[in-house]
């Protein structure tokens, strides 16, 4: 701000009605944005949560310093009573502080001073000493005693400020730490310029000291959120990234159709597809998988282990990793089962999962299957679908020692089974009491006329994946060659 007693510096001052008319938006839009930060989720372990609320916190700040800002412009010019110069200019500031705070820390976060250097008089106001934590009766300080309180790195900047003011008339704008008699740290913004007589000398210096310690502190925290933040998020990118390559090392490699079991007078026809989730972007624990065996026999499962992320693609590529080899090596889809449930009980990340193992001879054309708290296979014969009856059996991992029982059905050529996880069919804002199964099998005219197990899948997808998605998803495919 110039002196007023540069006269070749005529100052312009603003139409104190535009000047009102901004001062009444800045408090409005801090109500607003303290509404907004009042009402922010308090979760201190979300550092997305942490970086929003350290935003508006910073914004509340800033708005103040506006409002700060435009105290300065609505008190204009200073008045020819030099003492009452910076004390004038501080009372138009706090004007400016919303009303709910003036009771609170802003209304001793601007003090002012004045330093004669004629009469070495120093005139401090009340809000001064309080930023300072200086009792009035031990009197201000002049400038010679003020670097005293001052951070021993910051007294240079201080001392530097000072003397260009003094010396050559520059006015001072800067920020230093100081620390009070109690020991707490403050960090102070010093605006002021010298007052000169009429010789053009300087007669004296007047300085407003705003305490934007807080400021300071809402901004260091939002730096140190954003940096939370993003460290997060490039741990969220990596996780996802290992789940995927996990995912994608464990699953089949094949896509689009594998034919195999031609053995026998009804070969299959198998396509499958993995469906992500839309809400959480991570990988989880879903599964399918189409094997030949050894003894000419056929392995079909799908499956779901909870949660997602590099926990859950791991326990589910160690659950289809066993799944294979007790297959491989005889084992019927009952006794299978039982033993994967054994498995997830003790392993060292504990979690639940459903599953679905079918075995399919293609000599008799007989279906041997065993199901954990899963979804039953969709038989779809002569252009209609129904369930299969499901045989006992409770989630993997949910009690010791559990028992699956067998089902058997006999299929036919050309008959259509589609295996899925749970996720296929629960969609983000499906209407109430909404049956995702109805609408699979509704789904039998189209696949009747599907060229291919491929085909089948595609019309799958295009029916439950276009929406968001609550949970990840698997579909598999199985159509009986004729």
């Amino acid at each position: 701000m110039p002196s007023h007693l540069f006269a070749d510096r005529p100052a312009q001052p603003p139409e104190p009605g535009a000047v009102d008319a901004l001062i009444s938006q800045t408090r409005r839009l801090r109500g607003e944005v303290d509404a907004v930060r009042r009402d922010a989720v308090a979760d201190e372990d979300d550092p997305q949560n942490r970086w929003q609320r350290a935003l508006c916190d910073l914004a509340v700040h800033q708005l103040d310093d506006l409002g700060a800002h435009l105290g300065q412009l609505k008190a204009g010019l200073p008045g020819p009573a030099v003492t009452d110069t910076a004390a004038a200019y501080a009372e138009a500031v706090l004007e400016t502080v919303p009303a709910p705070r003036l009771s609170g820390s802003l209304l001793s976060r601007v003090g002012s001073a004045e330093w004669d250097l004629l009469t070495d008089d120093v005139h401090w106001s009340d809000e001064l000493f309080q930023i300072f934590g200086r009792q009035p009766e031990s009197g201000p300080m002049s400038l010679d005693e003020l670097p005293s309180m001052v951070f021993a790195e910051d007294q240079p900047l201080l001392q530097a400020m000072v003397t260009d003011c003094l010396i050559d008339g520059k006015p001072i704008d800067g920020e230093f730490r100081i620390v009070r008699s109690d020991g707490r740290v403050r960090t102070v913004h010093m605006t002021g310029e010298p007052v000169l007589d009429t010789d053009g000398c300087t007669a004296s210096m007047w300085a407003v000291v705003r305490d934007v310690s807080e400021l300071r502190r809402s901004e260091r925290a939002v730096r140190e959120s954003r940096d939370s933040l993003q460290r997060h998020q490039h741990i969220e990118h990596t996780e996802r990234r290992v789940a995927v390559e996990l995912q994608e090392a464990v699953l089949p490699p094949w896509r689009g159709s594998l034919r195999f079991a031609h053995d026998g007078p009804a070969p299959l026809d198998v396509a499958g597809h993995y469906l992500p989730a839309a809400s959480t972007g991570l990988i989880g624990g879903d599964w399918y998988d189409a094997l030949a065996l050894p003894d000419g026999d056929a392995l079909l499962t799908v499956g779901d282990l909870t949660g997602h992320g590099v926990a859950a693609t791991s326990s589910m590529a160690m659950l289809l990793g066993a799944l294979r080899g007790m297959a491989v090596a005889g084992i019927r889809p009952g006794a299978l089962m039982g033993h994967l449930n054994q498995l997830l009980e003790t392993s060292v990340q504990p979690a639940l999962g459903s599953a679905l193992c079918c075995r399919y001879d293609p000599a008799s054309q007989l279906l041997t299957w065993s199901q954990a708290g899963h979804p039953a296979p969709l038989l779809f014969r002569d252009g209609t679908g129904r369930p299969l009856a499901r045989p006992e059996g409770v989630l993997l991992g949910a009690t010791t020692g559990a028992g699956y029982d067998e089902a058997e059905t006999r299929l036919l050529p050309g008959d259509l089974l589609l295996l899925h996880t749970d996720g296929l069919t629960r969609t983000a804002g499906a209407p109430a009491g909404e049956d995702g199964t109805d609408r699979l099998l509704a789904l039998a005219p189209r696949l009747a006329t599907a060229r291919d197990a491929q085909d089948c899948v595609r019309s799958v997808v295009e029916e439950f994946g276009e929406g968001p998605r609550e949970d990840d998803a698997c579909v598999m495919v199985v159509r009986v060659g004729r």
